[in-house]
């Protein structure tokens, strides 16, 4: 139960499963998905079944590019954060937070109501 349990709350496991039913979405496809369509089935039963495959068709391939970026950035940030630290433990750094974030950027204090060019306040 420990392993389920640390696999359902990994930082990885959403993107991965999305990527595992994509995958296993075009397996399923490519093996004979499409064989309601040979049975003689009523029109809108059809016609129900080709509109669900063709919005599969179209999404899928985009939720799993999604997720691939997903993991890969996930990925890259994780490698990033453990070099830096020189452990395997995530830094400070990675979770967001700004080395020297008590330091303002700039000296000169932001305008309070800035106005776009040619445009007048009313009074």
């Amino acid at each position: 139960m420990e392993t389920l349990k640390k696999v359902v709350t990994n930082q990885y496991f959403p993107a991965g499963a999305v990527l595992t039913a994509v995958l296993l979405f075009w397996v399923v496809a490519m093996l004979g998905g499409l064989s309601l369509l040979n049975n003689n089935q009523p029109p809108l039963t059809t016609l129900t079944w080709m509109l669900f495959v063709y919005a599969a068709a179209v999404l899928t391939p985009l939720a799993g590019l999604f997720a691939a970026v997903d993991l890969v950035r996930r990925w890259r940030r994780n490698r990033a954060a453990a070099t830096t630290t020189g452990t395997g433990s995530p830094s400070s750094a990675a979770a967001g937070e700004a080395p020297h974030a008590a330091q303002p950027q700039n000296s000169h204090p932001a305008p309070a109501n800035p106005q776009r060019p040619g445009r007048q306040e009313a009074a």
